[in-house]
């Protein structure tokens, strides 16, 4: 699914002519609601040319790029001035996706248009690997839909660390560290994520660094949390272990 969970869940409303009802990421039916309403989620980058939409007037579901009258709202647009603007423009990356985010969420709205300059949308088929175990890492991901796995192979037999979905991050480390990846992450389904690599990185700190201030402070902060959750289950381990001793 790769549409955000909309504010108003309904399940049944007046008859008031076409509605739509869209399936959200979470696997459930938001709406029914008007075209208008509708038109208003796509230009916040709520509902994606892939996102699966209801009909009541055909009683079917169509992919929202599909429908006749949405359509005009996913075709490509006119190239922008900026390279940066052009290059976030043809990805089909629009600023309010960023919002999916949870360490860009509180930027405003003209501090996530710049930040989208910098970042390239992938589109992730299910089971393809993002990052393998052993490759040079040079790019960290922010997924905006879909899920994903982190794991070790280890012969034939797979260990899995983590399971990441929407809003979630990794591969922070290359940002500022060249080394080898430590793991495979593996896409649990169709996924669709967002790449900035570290010389866009590089470009955004000299370019932007009031953006890439928080953009780190929010990194930061999240690998705190990690890194206290790692303490921990490490040290209840060694409790254990003592205690089984």
């Amino acid at each position: 699914m790769t549409s955000v969970p909309i504010h108003s869940h309904l399940v049944n409303s007046p008859e008031t002519g076409n509605q739509y009802t869209i399936w959200g990421i979470d696997r459930a039916p938001y709406g029914p609601v008007e075209l208008p309403v509708l038109v208003s989620w796509i230009k916040d980058g709520r509902v994606l040319a892939e996102t699966w939409v209801f009909q009541d007037r055909d009683e079917s579901w169509q992919q929202a790029a599909k429908i006749s009258e949405l359509q005009m709202f996913f075709r490509p647009k006119a190239s922008p001035t900026s390279a940066g603007a052009n290059a976030a423009s043809h990805s089909g990356l629009r600023p309010g996706m960023l919002r999916r985010m949870k360490i860009l969420a509180e930027l405003p709205e003209e501090q996530l248009e710049r930040f989208a300059q910098f970042m390239e949308l992938q589109r992730i088929p299910q089971w393809s690997a993002v990052v393998k175990q052993g490759d040079l890492g040079d790019a960290m991901f922010l997924i905006l839909d879909g899920e994903l796995r982190v794991r070790v192979m280890v012969g034939d037999k797979e260990t899995v660390f983590a399971t990441m979905t929407t809003g979630e991050f990794f591969g922070d480390i290359s940002l500022f560290d060249h080394g080898p990846r430590s793991a495979d992450v593996i896409a649990n389904s169709d996924a669709t994520i967002l790449k900035i690599s570290s010389a866009a990185f590089e470009k955004l700190s000299k370019e932007a660094p009031e953006l890439a201030a928080p953009f780190l402070h929010a990194i930061g902060k999240t690998l705190t949390a990690r890194i206290r959750a790692d303490n921990k289950r490490y040290t209840d381990s060694v409790k254990f272990a003592r205690a089984a001793g």
